[in-house]
């Protein structure tokens, strides 16, 4: 699957050309990914047919694993003898407020809880810091739960003990990965919304499905655009209209339940005929 482009186009080209250069240069600093288990879509977590989950993936956008610093040398050396040098960058001012805006959306919770993702058993420096950072303003959220985990320990979580999950926040790495995981879970990566936030507001945001672009099923009638209304409902949310965003949600559920699905949740319907569904709803 291509992230944002066409397959002559490398992903890597597409990503810094277009979506990570919009992320950095307006500052989009969090990345909101829902986990939302939707009535009439099967999970294939047994847990999901008696109990009820939902949780939020919150990313670090900006900086972490997918900072761009390094590059790639030595190819004089010949065949076998390039070097390429990918850094990591962690600051303080970026691991505080991703962590603040994942308490401040967790007090906004039935289940007030943070969990951080972390890997500082081998990453003994950029890890230690976001760990660090983590305790510290934890302890200005004293009413929300919290709990550190190791990133390999998550991904075994989401699979066993998903209700025990609220709010979980990650690198962009780690975040990525594991919220890819979490749509997987609830049915299909074309079900997940994301919102790319600059909470300050000095910038414009960006609202996206998760899944990026299929050019493969271009034109086909095949793609789900749940992932891209539901990503509209966050938008109509940023913008102070939360009734709005309600609507979108209620009408995304009452077509699932109606058994109105595309291929990749296992129904025959086509991209138009849940369109429509979805249009019929908000006007009824």
């Amino acid at each position: 699957m291509s992230v944002a482009g066409w397959p002559t186009v490398p992903d890597h080209v597409s990503q810094w050309g277009l979506r990570l250069k919009i992320c950095q240069n307006f500052d989009q600093w969090a990345n909101v990914r829902p986990v939302h288990f939707l009535p009439g879509v099967q999970s294939p977590l047994r847990k999901a047919d008696d109990t009820e989950l939902d949780w939020v993936v919150v990313r670090e956008n900006s900086e972490g694993e997918y900072a761009g610093l390094g590059g790639r040398n030595l190819s004089g050396r010949g065949p076998g003898g390039e070097v390429a040098v990918q850094s990591a960058l962690f600051t303080e001012v970026g691991c505080e407020r991703i962590m603040r805006f994942a308490f401040d959306l967790a007090r906004t919770r039935a289940h007030k809880k943070v969990s951080s993702v972390t890997k500082s058993n081998a990453q003994q420096y950029g890890m230690v810091l976001w760990d660090d950072v983590f305790q510290r303003v934890a302890a200005d959220y004293p009413d929300v739960e919290t709990e550190s985990v190791l990133v390999d320990a998550m991904s075994a979580k989401f699979v066993l003990r998903p209700e025990d999950l609220s709010v979980v926040v990650a690198s962009n790495l780690n975040a990525d990965i594991l919220s890819d995981l979490g749509s997987a879970l609830a049915g299909s990566l074309g079900l997940a919304a994301s919102a790319n936030l600059n909470p300050e507001r000095r910038f414009p945001s960006m609202f996206e499905p998760v899944h990026g672009s299929a050019p493969d099923i271009a034109g086909q009638g095949l793609a789900n655009p749940i992932g891209a209304v539901g990503s509209a409902a966050l938008m109509l949310d940023h913008f102070g209209l939360p009734d709005q965003a309600a609507r979108l949600h209620k009408a995304i559920e009452a077509t699932t339940a109606a058994g109105i699905l595309t291929r990749d949740v296992g129904g025959t319907a086509t991209t138009e005929d849940v369109t429509k569904a979805l249009i019929d709803t908000l006007n009824a």
